[in-house]
Parts: structure tokens; sequence; C-alpha cells
């Protein structure tokens, strides 16, 4: 067996990686409702 020690993964890049990912979800997410919001709004 490999010899793993618990807790001893570097992990930085992983949450380097995950943390623009999120910022990059929260920010489409953001753009999209407010291009529903001005849909509603200005198209009728």
């Amino acid at each position: 067996m490999a010899d793993h020690e618990h807790g001893s993964m570097d992990y930085k890049d992983q949450q380097k990686t995950f943390d623009g990912f999120m910022s990059w979800v929260t920010k489409s997410v953001i753009v999209i409702l407010v291009l529903l919001v001005a849909m509603a709004i200005f198209i009728r």
C-alpha cells in the first residue's frame, strides 16, 4: 500500500481553481439575472 498520511496533500492549486470557478459562476448568474430583468422590463 502507498504511504499516505491524512491531511498531507497540497491542495492550494485545487482551492485556487475552485475559487476561480465559483467566482465565474457567481458573475455569470448575476449577468443572466440582469438580462432577464431587463428583458422583462423593456420587451413588451
